[in-house]
C-alpha cells in the first residue's frame, strides 16, 4: 500500500532542520527501491540545510473527498466536517547521489512517473550529460515508513450510510473512488 501511494502522488513535502529552525518544501519525487528521490540545485537553502542536518521527514498524501459537516450529521455543527485520503510518512536521512548512473536511474524513474506517455529521448543519452552533472540529486533512506488511511473506518452505521448517500449525490469521480474505498476499510 505504501509503494502504491507512492507511486501514485506526484508530489510530497520534505520536512528538514538546521540550528532548531524547521524548512519544508513541497518536492516531486519518485521512489525506488525503498528510497525516496529527489532533485534540485546544487545552491540554495535546500542544501545548504541537508548539508547542517542530513536527518529529515517526509509526507505524501493521496487526498479523497472532503466531507461536509452535513454529510455525517444533522447537528449543524462544523466539527463533523473531515477529508478522508492516504498517506506516507518516512522518516530518515538524506545522501547526496554521486553516481552518474544512479542520477539516470532516478531522473528516468521521476520522467516515467510524470510523463507516462514518453516523448522524450532516453536520459541516458549523452544530450543530457551537462544537465544532469549540474543537478543535485539526493535520496531519503528510510529508517521508518508509516502508513494512514482514513476512511471512517470507525464510523457508526447510521453515519456510514449518510456519507455514502450524500457522496452518491454531490457525485464527482473523486467522491465515487472514495466511496469505494470507505467500502472496502469500513470496520477494518
Amino acid at each position: 500500500a505504501i509503494k502504491e501511494i507512492l507511486d501514485v502522488v506526484e508530489y510530497g513535502t520534505l520536512a528538514l532542520c538546521s540550528e532548531d529552525k524547521p524548512y519544508s518544501l513541497p518536492i516531486n519525487f519518485v521512489e525506488v527501491d525503498g528510497s525516496i528521490y529527489f532533485h534540485g540545485s546544487k545552491k540554495g537553502r535546500k542544501i545548504d540545510t541537508i548539508k547542517a542536518n542530513q536527518f529529515a521527514s517526509f509526507s505524501a498524501v493521496e487526498p479523497y473527498s472532503i466531507i461536509d459537516s452535513d454529510f455525517s450529521s444533522n447537528s449543524e455543527l462544523a466539527c463533523p466536517a473531515t477529508h478522508f485520503f492516504k498517506s506516507v510518512v518516512v522518516d530518515g536521512k538524506i545522501e547526496i547521489v554521486e553516481e552518474y548512473d544512479e542520477k539516470v536511474l532516478m531522473l528516468s524513474s521521476l520522467m516515467r512517473k510524470l510523463q507516462p506517455k514518453g516523448g522524450y529521448k532516453p536520459l541516458s543519452q549523452e544530450v543530457y550529460k551537462k544537465a544532469i552533472n549540474a543537478t543535485l540529486i539526493y535520496k531519503l533512506i528510510p529508517d521508518s515508513m508509516s502508513l494512514k488511511l482514513k476512511f471512517g473506518q470507525k464510523l457508526t452505521q447510521e453515519r456510514f450510510d449518510m456519507i455514502i448517500k450524500n457522496l452518491e449525490k454531490r457525485g464527482s469521480k473523486k467522491d465515487m473512488e472514495t466511496i469505494e474505498l470507505i467500502k472496502k476499510y469500513y470496520a477494518v
